[in-house]
């Protein structure tokens, strides 16, 4: 983990620029030890700041609508909103925002929804300081940083992505209810639109799992979005 290879102690720099001319860092980990041990690699350069670390996007969301940092480091697996599914709601406080997703170890599909979604890289955990720290100045620069492993997954998914299904394997209900999920709405409200029962869309949705093969909600919008089926 990046806290194991960070040095005992950190040297000060008597040249470092002005607080107010360095890159703006904020960090979402629930892992407090992380997410301090993070904070001193950033604020041991002398051109990056930590301006917050929080346990959750649900904390972090005011502070980042008053601080608009500008590279934000962003814990997938999180309690409460999780970070793939908050991207949208990061940015639309944080319009000039770059996401760098964090991860102990590569999930192919959630890789692959979170940049869908909007991150702009994606690192493992394991990520040595000193490239963690050039992933940061990348994506500030408007790069897509990448961890290797990360990298090879995501051709790995490309390279064993299925075939494009036809509208045919969807039933026009399966199709309403993903582009309503896709506009927003719940469960409950997708229901109420479609004139059916909770339940039933329920069972709707695990067909729709299935026959995308994806796990999540977002998963299912993002992987009909790119197949052309809403």
């Amino acid at each position: 983990m990046i806290m194991r290879l960070l040095e005992p102690s950190s040297q000060c720099y008597t040249d470092k620029m002005d607080e107010s001319s360095r890159i703006r860092v904020a960090i979402i980990d629930d892992d407090r030890s992380l997410g301090d041990a993070l904070r001193l690699i950033i604020d041991s350069s002398d051109d990056l700041v930590c301006s917050g670390t929080f346990a959750s996007v649900e904390e972090a969301l005011p502070v980042l609508a008053a601080t608009q940092p500008e590279v934000l480091l962003l814990d997938i697996q999180l309690p409460g909103m999780q970070g793939d599914d908050a991207i949208d709601s990061i940015r639309h406080i944080c319009r000039g925002l770059e996401i760098l997703m964090l991860t102990v170890f590569s999930e192919r599909e959630r890789v692959f929804a979170s940049i869908c979604n909007g991150a702009n890289g994606y690192l493992l955990k394991s990520t040595p300081p000193a490239k963690m720290l050039d992933a940061i100045r990348s994506a500030h620069a408007g790069g897509s940083p990448l961890s290797p492993e990360i990298a090879r997954e995501i051709v790995n998914l490309f390279q064993k992505t299925a075939p494009v299904q036809s509208k045919a394997d969807l039933t026009s209900q399966e199709l309403r209810l993903l582009a309503l999920l896709a506009d927003g709405h719940s469960y409950q409200s997708a229901a109420d639109q479609m004139h059916v029962s909770v339940n039933t869309v329920r069972n709707y949705v695990r067909s729709i799992y299935e026959k995308l093969q994806v796990h999540s909600k977002s998963e299912a919008v993002n992987r009909a979005v790119r197949r052309g089926l809403i």
